[in-house]
């Protein structure tokens, strides 16, 4: 591989890791499509963004706990609802692995722009309302961001954090919920494609690496700074766009 394209490399993990560390979404549901448009193979994505998101995920959690964001101490309602969220994205990812070989990708992808799309929506429209918290509500969370995860290496962090907020999780603390259960479902995903994908790839996992990490302590802390109320606004439009923008790369492909 050429020097610039593992520099351009690095820095697309960069960007879309800090947009999904800061917003609790956007490193696979974006990288993707931008790695497919690159020339890379979703045998080479999907393990490869699943191993460094493992990482990534993990490190995030770690310094918005830092930092405050959220609390991930023994006996709190985030930790609860980061654990509840953890086993049941799980539970989805084993499924969604072994679905990856049999689906159509582009119903796929149909899928998850509706799903995104549709959620965008809801928290913009629901602006300044608050929710109950169930973990009803986080247990199919879980399944349901985990599916697509494990289908397309994207589309958990739109539907956990957008979700969390939903169902009445301060939107700071969601973020942080997001990025360790994203981490650990990501590691799942991971083994499973190294156990059961004999074809998958994983040579883009060093330089995904190290741009993704690089910007995890700087996205943390970004959260910090930022207002609650602003900041739900913010994943209700990032949440909103990439909808439109998986929807439009769907009706794109089909009309090619």
């Amino acid at each position: 591989m050429f020097l610039g394209s593992i520099m351009l490399l690095i820095f697309l993990a960069f960007i879309f890791e800090y947009t999904d560390s800061s917003l609790g979404m956007g490193y696979g549901t974006s990288l993707t499509p931008v790695l497919l448009i690159m020339g890379f193979g979703l045998l080479q994505i999907v393990p490869a963004l699943l191993l460094s998101e493992f990482m990534t995920g993990l490190l995030a959690g770690t310094f918005h706990h830092y930092f405050g964001n959220v609390n991930l101490r023994s006996g709190s309602i985030d930790l609860k609802v980061m654990v509840i969220l953890s086993v049941c994205s799980i539970i989805g990812v084993v499924i969604s692995v072994f679905a990856f070989v049999s689906l159509p990708g582009d119903y796929i992808k149909l899928y998850i722009g509706i799903m995104v799309l549709s959620i965008g929506v809801v928290i913009l429209l629901t602006f300044g309302r608050t929710f109950v918290l169930t973990m009803k509500k986080i247990v199919g969370l879980g399944l349901f961001a985990a599916f697509n995860k494990g289908i397309s290496g994207g589309g958990y962090g739109p539907v956990a954090t957008g979700g969390q907020i939903l169902s009445g999780v301060h939107s700071k603390s969601a973020i942080g919920i997001c990025s360790v259960a994203e981490g650990l479902t990501s590691a799942v995903g991971a083994v499973l494609f190294l156990l059961f994908v004999p074809n998958a790839q994983w040579g883009l996992v060093p330089w995904l690496l190290i741009g993704g990490l690089i910007s995890v302590p700087i996205a943390a802390f970004t959260v910090k700074k930022v207002h609650a109320r602003n900041l739900r606004v913010m994943v209700g439009i990032a949440i909103s766009v990439l909808g439109i923008l998986t929807l439009a790369k769907v009706a794109f492909g089909w009309a090619g």
